[in-house]
C-alpha cells in the first residue's frame, strides 16, 4: 500500500479504539497489522480495532471486533459504543435507534446528548456452561471455586457473546487484576479463553469491578465486562436490577431485564482523526 490510511480513535472511559474503515483500508488486516497497529510503541496504540462498517443483510451495519494480540473478540459494549458515535460523527445514523451485528450476535444502539452518550442493548446473558462455555457437566456456572497461585476464589462465570468470569471479592485492586487476570484468562476449565473480573459489591445499587481482557490485558473499563458483572451481583441477590458500574475508567449505568437481558449506557469521546503512514506497515519485528 502507497497511500496514507485513515483511521479514527475514540475512547470510552478509557478504554480505546482505532475504528477502520474497509471502504478506507484497502489493505487486508491480518493479525500482524492488528498488533502493529495496537502497539503503543510501533504503532498508534490502542486497546483493539473496530473494522466496519460492513455490509449485512439482517442488521443496519455489521461490525468485527479485534484484540491488540490480533484475536476477533465475539463483542465489546465499549467497542459497541464507540462505533456507534463514529457512526454518528460521520452521518450515516441520526436519533433512531440501529442494528449493529457482530460476532457476538446483533444490539441495539441509541445515540444522545450530540453524541456523547450511547445506550447499547447487548442481549441476554446467560450463565449456562454449555454457552460460556465452561468444561465439566452442564449447569449454571453460580459460587464455583478454583486454586490460583495458593489462593482459593470464589467465581461466577457468564456469557454475554464472549465469556467472562466473576471473581467475587471483599475488596478489589488493580494489583490483583494484573497477576490473577492471565492465570484465570488461560485457564484450562475455559476452552476460548475468558474475559476475568474483580468484584467488589458496595451496595445494592453499586459495584467496583477491576478487569482482565481476554487478547488486552488490564484495562481501565470494558462495557462487556460491566454487564456480566452486574448480571452476576443481581443472579446472586447481591443488587437489583439497575447497577452503576465503576471502574478505573468511569462509571456505566446497567439496567437488567427480568429475561436478564442488559441495557448499558455510557460515555465516549473523540480522541484523533488521523491517516497512517505506509511506512509503519513495513515494520518487520514479531510483536505476538
Amino acid at each position: 500500500m502507497q497511500i496514507p490510511i485513515p483511521f479514527h480513535k475514540y475512547h470510552a472511559l478509557g478504554n480505546d479504539y482505532i475504528v477502520l474503515n474497509p471502504g478506507e483500508f484497502g489493505e487486508e488486516l491480518t493479525a500482524d497489522i492488528i498488533r502493529l497497529i495496537c502497539h503503543r510503541n510501533y504503532g498508534i496504540g490502542s486497546d483493539g480495532i473496530l473494522y466496519g462498517p460492513l455490509d449485512d443483510r439482517q442488521s443496519d451495519f455489521g461490525l468485527r471486533i479485534y484484540n491488540p494480540d490480533g484475536s476477533e473478540a465475539e463483542k465489546s459494549g465499549n467497542g459497541l459504543r464507540i462505533f456507534s458515535r463514529y457512526l454518528w460523527d460521520r452521518g450515516l445514523i441520526g436519533d433512531r435507534p440501529v442494528k449493529i451485528k457482530t460476532a457476538g450476535g446483533p444490539v441495539i444502539a441509541r445515540i444522545d446528548r450530540d453524541g456523547k452518550i450511547i445506550t447499547v442493548e447487548m442481549g441476554r446473558v446467560s450463565f449456562d456452561s454449555r454457552k460460556i462455555p465452561v468444561t465439566g457437566p452442564a449447569r449454571e456456572v453460580i459460587n464455583e471455586t478454583m486454586e490460583v497461585k495458593g489462593q482459593t476464589l470464589e467465581y461466577c462465570a457468564a456469557t454475554i457473546g464472549n465469556p467472562h468470569c466473576v471473581v467475587l471479592r471483599p475488596k478489589v485492586s488493580a494489583d490483583e487484576a494484573r497477576q490473577w487476570g492471565p492465570l484465570i484468562e488461560t485457564d484450562p476449565r475455559f476452552p476460548k479463553r475468558t474475559n476475568v473480573q474483580f468484584m467488589q459489591i458496595l451496595d445494592q445499587s453499586n459495584i467496583s469491578i477491576e478487569i482482565w481482557e481476554r487478547g488486552a490485558g488490564y484495562t481501565l473499563a470494558s462495557g462487556s465486562s460491566s454487564s456480566a458483572a452486574a448480571a452476576v451481583a443481581h443472579r446472586l441477590g447481591l443488587c437489583d436490577r439497575k447497577i452503576t458500574v465503576h471502574m478505573p475508567g468511569g462509571k456505566i449505568e446497567i439496567k437488567i431485564a427480568p429475561d436478564f437481558a442488559i441495557s448499558m449506557t455510557g460515555s465516549v469521546t473523540r480522541v484523533a482523526t488521523g491517516t497512517i503512514d505506509p511506512e509503519m506497515l513495513t515494520w518487520k519485528e514479531d510483536l505476538s
